[in-house]
């Protein structure tokens, strides 16, 4: 391990400014689940089933948002794909906390669709400011700066909302989220090397095909027009098949398993998390929830740090699969104390298992695609959260609470498991051709 990397990668200005802009834009957000669930919950008078559906609606806009806003940032640049995120974070965030919880739902799915893509274009562009092994090292870094976050934003929304200020809270949400971005469209992080990549070239050269086409004499267009129809029609398929493929390109079976192993993080995570809160209610230890959620995210931060000096990557499957199966034991826990303790093995693996991944995507797509990866990215990572708090609810309504952490524990041991087979089998067979 080489601990100097993380002196090297800090003095670097333009990377350290975008760690630090993107862990102070993500705070806003991180406190917004919390404060909105409560907002419902406390001010609206209805219960957490309705504050659950409501998260679930904003985690269905994120989901569906995320890969066309990081689509935008490569095709119009940054500044202008920030935009619609400046504007719609202020408006939305100011209007929720006024209105009926029907109108709540629609106004925090635009919320959702429209959100600031902070993490794809912080890992976006950090794909882009750092190379080899400052790049693992500024992903773990990034990762770091998520847990941080996420030990900071949900406590100040829990005051917050509990204090009864929750109209508010929701408002200044919005307002420093608009501000975050604002801030990004001035400092203008690169999305993309100075030095255009093949994918970007390819798409250079097939526009002006298709301007020499456009640019055709009329009598030649007239005698197209004349083509039978059927072969006007299966020309038009075999152009839409063409356009689809080629836009999906960038969506090999390696990035497809990466985008496996974020939806198996995202499950366990959630999981692990609703597991935490379910164990601690039950024992009527409601206070001591934050004291696990400071030792889980203490050791995410530790393994974040070890595995960003790290010589060699590691693969995040197998990352995957050692924090999922560690994550099991935590359902054995029959205190505070050594719910604490058994957290911290899994949360060594945290920020590891999503630094690698980030990493990976990186190195397997282009820079021409890269934005609208990690867009997708992102959304593998929201399904599966969205997946993981539902699944651990059902096992512990039915079992108890240590179901919950079994259940998204052996549901990712399996995911990877049957991951290693596939890529086993693949190896294999490309061996054998």
């Amino acid at each position: 391990m080489n601990f100097a990397l993380y002196k090297e990668l800090l003095a670097v200005r333009p990377i350290r400014r975008l760690l630090t802009v993107g862990m102070i834009a993500r705070i806003p957000h991180s406190a917004a689940g919390v404060l909105l669930t409560l907002h419902i919950v406390l001010t609206l008078g209805e219960g957490y089933a309705a504050a659950g559906a409501a998260a679930a609606v904003m985690t269905i806009g994120i989901a569906v948002g995320a890969p066309w806003r990081g689509r935008r940032v490569d095709t119009v640049g940054l500044r202008k794909a920030l935009i619609p995120s400046v504007v719609s974070e202020t408006v939305i965030w100011s209007v929720v906390p006024h209105v009926s919880y029907e109108w709540l739902l629609a106004l925090v799915f635009v919320g959702g669709l429209l959100t600031l893509p902070i993490f794809s274009v912080v890992r976006q562009s950090l794909g882009v400011l750092a190379s080899g092994e400052q790049r693992r090292t500024a992903f773990a870094l990034d990762a770091i700066a998520t847990e941080l976050v996420f030990m900071l934003g949900p406590a100040a929304g829990a005051i917050v909302a509990t204090a009864g200020y929750s109209v508010a809270g929701l408002t200044v949400v919005g307002v420093c989220t608009s501000v975050a971005g604002l801030f990004l469209m001035w400092f203008n992080p690169p999305t993309r090397s100075a030095v255009p990549d093949a994918e970007y070239e390819t798409d250079q050269q097939e526009g002006a095909e298709v301007a020499v086409v456009a640019a055709a004499p009329a009598h030649l267009q007239e005698a197209a027009a004349e083509l039978a129809p059927v072969a006007a029609g299966e020309l038009r398929r075999s152009g839409l098949r063409h356009r689809v493929a080629h836009n999906f390109a960038w969506l090999t079976a390696a990035v497809a398993a990466v985008f496996a192993v974020a939806a198996g993080a995202g499950m366990v995570l959630s999981g692990t998390d609703v597991g935490i809160v379910a164990a601690l209610e039950t024992g009527g230890h409601q206070a001591e929830i934050g004291l696990v959620f400071v030792f889980w995210c203490a050791a995410s931060v530790v393994g974040g740090l070890l595995y960003g000096a790290m010589h060699r990557p590691v693969s995040p499957i197998v990352l995957l699969l050692g924090m999922a199966a560690l994550t099991i034991p935590m359902g054995f826990a029959r205190d505070t104390l050594t719910l604490c303790l058994l957290s911290l093995l899994p949360g060594l693996l945290c920020a590891p298992v999503l630094s690698s991944a980030s990493e990976k995507v990186a190195e397997l797509v282009e820079e021409g695609r890269r934005g609208e990866a990690m867009g997708w990215y992102g959304s593998a990572l929201t399904a599966g959260v969205a997946l993981g708090a539902p699944l651990a609810g059902v096992f512990i309504d039915g079992i108890g609470p240590s179901a919950g952490f079994v259940s998204v524990g052996a549901a990712g041991v399996v995911l990877c498991l049957f991951g290693l087979v596939l890529l086993r089998h693949r190896r294999r067979r490309t061996l054998a051709a």
